[in-house]
């Protein structure tokens, strides 16, 4: 039998999709059974008045976890966010509940017995109940009490190899999509990235010394399976320089329809006869593609590297040879205002070990933000507050015609006189007319 009435978060699992309050009154009574005789070490009805606190605040129309208190673990400023409920006597299960922040492995492989582990110590000190994977990337644990807290540090350190995330205003835990260890269209190894990078900034990731929060995030190609040009202030997306590779016979077939495109991923329904010209031509953003009925050609200068051309016809075309990445800086994802998506940076840097190119751009920025950046002020918004030009400046990277779309209207860039010369000049003329339609 329910500890708490809940009539209004029982309405939420009456829907068609799945409920987290289902999810929630599972764990409740799985934890109440017991089957594996766990010696729980926080109160084993911690999921009932998580429940009940919850039905507590929709009545009342207002949260009932109280602000201040800070908790964490010895030598860290980050990895535990600290909550307590306003309602202790009410609902002492969760008077302490406690969120731990697990970094997750570069591009969020798991083992079974790893994850087995993982679980086992969350039921035995903790509520039992995840997040995976919260939008931070971390593997995310959601209820635990204070004394708990150096224990479930000490195990996951010294007995699983695993360290704590980032919170607070440091550099979050560098989350990757699963790059070259299984997509064809991953231009570098973000795996390899994530976990260089992770290892070279640990002490920025767990002793919070930033204006505010960092994220990195490490796409392989412009399909962006992480979103990193929309979540993450330092995002680097892999691209290439030279052509698209196209076999003209597998066009063919496609157009012929033997085979489907999309990769069949979209087969659920008769979509009828594959048109190229109204599927894939006439949808290319910078109209750089024709059809003649034979043959497929690409103006690829004029190619934005969008990917939905390779998508829709994955066996007919394919990324470059000359892969490296583009760096995007400034991009966040608030609730209320919504993505906001980062500036181009650096249009193509090799991504190769030991990686300095990417690391000296990083620090570049982090110093001149350290020193600007005003308290809870993202570098992106920093960006807009001082100008993009004076983020160049200190970056020590050039303006380029590929920053900006449309150069005479765009409010960031303004080239100094006595560097539009030459190549400059002849560079950014030739971009204004191409892009005069």
């Amino acid at each position: 039998m329910a500890k708490h009435k809940t009539p209004l978060l029982d309405q939420l699992e009456s829907g068609p999709w799945p409920s987290f309050v289902s999810d929630i009154k599972q764990e409740a009574e799985h934890r109440h059974a017991n089957p594996d005789g766990i010696e729980y070490q926080i109160p084993v009805d911690v999921c009932d008045d998580l429940l009940g606190l919850l039905e507590m605040s929709y009545e009342d129309g207002e949260t009932h976890w109280k602000h201040g208190g800070i908790v964490g673990v010895f030598g860290y400023g980050g990895g535990v966010i600290g909550r307590y409920c306003d309602q202790p006597q009410k609902f002492p299960g969760v008077a302490h509940f406690h969120t731990v922040r697990v970094a997750q492995p570069a591009g969020k492989y798991y083992s079974t017995e790893y994850l087995r582990k993982l679980m086992d110590l969350w039921d035995f000190r903790g509520s039992g109940l995840t997040n995976m994977h919260g939008a931070t990337g971390d593997l995310v644990w959601l209820g635990t009490t204070t004394p708990q807290l150096e224990e479930i540090f000490w195990t996951l350190t010294h007995d699983l190899n695993t360290d704590l995330g980032g919170s607070g205003s440091n550099l979050r835990t560098p989350a990757s999509c699963l790059g070259q260890s299984r997509c064809e269209y991953a231009c570098y190894d973000t795996q390899d990235l994530n976990y260089a990078m992770t290892l070279e900034y640990q002490d920025e990731l767990h002793r919070p010394a930033f204006p505010y929060k960092f994220k990195f995030k490490f796409d392989g190609c412009p399909n962006g399976c992480v979103a990193s040009i929309a979540r993450s202030d330092f995002s680097v997306i892999g691209t290439w320089k030279d052509d698209i590779k196209i076999d003209q016979d597998a066009v063919k077939g496609y157009v012929k329809g033997e085979f489907a495109p999309n990769a069949g991923a979209h087969s659920g329904r008769d979509w009828g006869k594959f048109d190229i010209e109204k599927e894939v031509v006439a949808l290319c953003p910078t109209g750089c593609m024709s059809w003649d009925g034979s043959k497929l050609s690409i103006d690829n200068k004029e190619c934005y590297r969008c990917m939905h051309c390779i998508n829709t016809m994955p066996r007919a075309l394919h990324i470059g040879d000359e892969r490296g990445a583009s760096i995007f800086v400034g991009a966040k994802a608030p609730i209320l205002d919504g993505a906001q998506m980062g500036s181009l940076l650096v249009p193509f840097v090799p991504v190769e070990e030991p990686y300095d190119e990417v690391k000296e751009v990083v620090e570049n920025l982090w110093d001149w933000w350290m020193e600007e950046g005003k308290n809870r002020e993202r570098i992106g918004e920093t960006i807009r507050r001082m100008s993009f030009q004076k983020m160049l400046e200190v970056t020590g990277i050039k303006a380029d015609p590929r920053h900006v779309q449309e150069p005479r209207t765009n409010p960031y860039i303004f080239w100094k006189e006595e560097d539009v010369t030459g190549g400059w000049e002849r560079d950014i003329n030739e971009f204004r007319k191409r892009h005069q339609r």
